[in-house]
């Protein structure tokens, strides 16, 4: 449990008018090998025997921006509720396609105490309910890094959090590098104590070394979390200890970088600037066969 940890959702979302895509497939039993919380792995099922519901493959010309039709970003600084260092900008230069199939968001240091940094999401655009939910992704590194792939529930902000509900995919703190981190928010369990668990790279080595693919198998009243095809939890609604639970709707993807913050703590004399989120893919499965 990390007791320092404390996300308070930001309330300042604006939702794009947008056709609501919600992929309501039901995973199937097999999908993935459950896990107990004792430390034993099962594999995942490979995502290549479920159809692809949706994806972003990030092709497009080096410098341009991700997809406006699946992708908003959210702007501004404050703390972000988390005492966080960063201004999210809709720059270029915190948000772009590479030219080589991946989208690359930089935080970046402007010498003077100040850093930007991107944060995107796909609310009210790509809102996926159940399936199999992937990227690929190399994190960056160093101390007071946070980057993150994780959902909010698709009626926030209407709903607030932690009542909206939160699925934190994959976060990393830069003090660990061998170390990501899924987690459950919701009413009754959120912050510091949300429902959580932790996955080291199998040799300790760090995440920032190469790309890894960050996976949740989803289905109505279970979740179980993979990294590279190796399932390492599973959590039910029987794991809320009789809060509710309020992951069988629609969810929508955030991807982010964030400088300093309560848990991860901020940038020393170590931290090395711009560092880059790079990622290859963002994929959804509806497990069917």
């Amino acid at each position: 449990m990390r007791s320092t940890r404390h996300r308070t959702i930001r309330t300042g979302i604006t939702a794009t008018a947008a056709v609501t895509l919600v992929l309501s497939a039901s995973l199937a039993a097999s999908a993935a090998a459950p896990h107990s919380r004792d430390g034993a792995t099962g594999a995942a099922a490979p995502a290549e025997a479920a159809a692809l519901t949706w994806s972003d493959e990030f092709d497009g010309p080096a410098g341009s921006a991700p997809d406006a039709a699946s992708w908003n970003h959210e702007t501004g600084g404050g703390g972000w509720g988390n005492n966080e260092l960063q201004v999210y900008t809709d720059s270029r230069d915190n948000s772009a396609l590479d030219g080589n199939g991946n989208l690359v968001i930089t935080a970046r240091s402007d010498g003077n105490g100040g850093y930007t940094s991107a944060r995107l999401t796909t609310k009210g655009k790509v809102q996926p309910k159940f399936g199999r939910l992937e990227a690929r992704i190399k994190i960056p590194r160093g101390q007071g890094i946070w980057p993150a792939f994780w959902m909010l529930g698709g009626q926030f902000p209407g709903t607030p959090w932690p009542d909206a509900g939160e699925i934190d995919i994959m976060e990393n703190v830069g003090y660990e590098p061998h170390l990501v981190h899924g987690t459950l928010h919701g009413p009754g369990y959120s912050g510091g104590n949300g429902i959580t668990g932790q996955y080291m790279h199998p040799q300790g080595w760090s995440f920032a070394d190469d790309f890894h693919t960050f996976a949740i198998d989803w289905q109505p009243g279970s979740i179980t979390w993979s990294v590279d095809g190796v399932a390492y939890q599973t959590f039910t609604s029987a794991n809320t200890n009789g809060n509710p639970w309020v992951y069988d709707q629609p969810f929508f993807f955030i991807l982010n970088v964030a400088v300093g913050g309560n848990w991860p703590g901020y940038p020393d004399g170590s931290t090395q600037f711009p560092q880059q989120m790079v990622v290859d893919y963002v994929r959804v499965y509806d497990s069917q066969l």
